[in-house]
């Protein structure tokens, strides 16, 4: 039976798929180190992650029998995404699973801290009894920023207008406005006017520090913050320095620079004893109706891969899926995007007179990815000659 590795506590539905399309699957609740990982991985085909366990060109080194990552969750900052597929390893993820989990949590902040019921909260926990309506607001009416309009931004968007908040919204590419959204051109200019910003960026290394001491200090005075992207995008310690002087009314963040590597592990922040400070365990996402919905999505991606050759979806392979042909096998070639590839496949195939009942090439960047059906089972000569073939990095035999 082939071997599936699931960490992070991953849904218990995307283990039952797995084992119900013939694996033999292990779950461990926790993140795992690189050499860890890498002890783990021996025999293992398929890894499923979330985004505490880092795939480096050292884990992808020392373990070839892998053959396809799934990360249950929206980034794939954590897999070596080029280097995976040079070797040959599709990486998949759940670009939408988790999406209103997010933005319900995003609007959930926006309450609290508008209505400073952190502040409250601690209050009364201290024996302080503090009814007052100083400092505290309806969000009708009130300018919502969000920097980042994708998948998460623009659905924000929709529900803060449903509240009856204004939005505004800055993206570093032409997106559509959903609503009477309304574009900035510079984020200077969102900042000037957003009772509230609210961070949606990628994982992309350029965003590192992306929001730090200038961009704190252009913000509206009185504004609230509110990070559940990435945990290198803010710097805490300028929001810190925001939140003392009052300039930052309140602020919820979710996700942190270092994170501690399972649930239970001790954790620690300068922000630990702000008046209006929401602190979450990295949980946007993490509901069971999004969990259940990312561990169906990203294993039937793998369970794809890995029974049809299909990298639909795939954020590293060039897009290919095929129906299935009856009394038919399936050869799925990978190479390096030279020319003529397809044509050696072909003339391999020609050699023993195998009709091709169907094929598909599929090209993207450095990567060649061409899946033929045929009527016979080449024999191993021929099999062999197409993993000689220049540029191969990995061929697959599905039957």
């Amino acid at each position: 039976m082939p071997k599936a590795l699931l960490l992070e506590n991953i849904h218990p539905f995307a283990a039952q798929s797995l084992r119900n399309h013939g694996f033999e699957v292990e779950t461990l609740k926790g993140a795992l180190g690189e050499d860890e990982l890498i002890e783990a991985l021996d025999g293992v085909s398929l890894l499923g992650i979330r985004s505490k366990t880092s795939v480096t060109r050292k884990v992808i080194d020392a373990r070839p029998s892998l053959t396809a990552v799934g990360c249950f969750c929206i980034g794939t900052n954590q897999v070596d995404l080029d280097y995976a597929g040079k070797h040959g390893i599709a990486v998949f993820n759940a670009p939408y699973s988790n999406t209103r989990s997010v933005v319900e949590l995003v609007i959930c902040d926006i309450i609290c801290l508008m209505r400073r019921i952190p502040a409250h909260t601690h209050h009364m926990k201290q024996g302080m009894w503090d009814k007052s309506a100083a400092g505290s607001h309806e969000v009708r009416g009130k300018t919502l920023g969000i920097i980042g309009y994708g998948n998460i931004g623009s659905q924000l968007s929709v529900l803060a207008e449903a509240l009856g908040m204004r939005v505004v919204f800055y993206d570093i590419e032409e997106k559509l406005a959903m609503g009477n959204a309304q574009r900035c051109d510079t984020l200077g200019e969102l900042l000037e006017q957003s009772d509230a910003v609210s961070i949606h960026v990628d994982g992309r290394k350029s965003n590192t520090g992306f929001f730090g001491e200038d961009q704190f200090a252009q913000m509206k005075q009185g504004a609230i913050f509110i990070n559940l992207s990435r945990g290198f995008v803010a710097d805490l310690g300028a929001l810190k320095q925001h939140l003392d002087s009052g300039h930052v009314s309140g602020a919820a963040v979710d996700v942190f620079p270092v994170e501690p590597k399972k649930s239970g592990d001790p954790f620690e922040t300068a922000l630990a004893n702000e008046d209006n400070m929401i602190l979450t365990p990295h949980i946007g996402g993490s509901t069971l109706e999004a969990q259940e919905a990312i561990g169906h999505f990203v294993a039937q991606r793998l369970e794809d891969y890995w029974e049809k050759g299909s990298t639909m979806l795939s954020v590293n392979m060039p897009q290919i899926t095929m129906s299935s042909l009856p009394g038919t096998a399936r050869i799925a070639h990978l190479h390096a995007n030279l020319p003529g590839v397809l044509a050696h496949v072909n003339r391999v195939l020609g050699e023993e007179n195998i009709n091709i009942a169907a094929q598909a090439l599929g090209t993207e960047g450095e990567l060649g990815y061409v899946v033929t059906d045929v009527a016979q089972m080449p024999s191993a000569t021929a099999l062999e000659a197409l993993r000689d073939i220049e540029g191969t990095i990995r061929m697959r035999v599905i039957s």
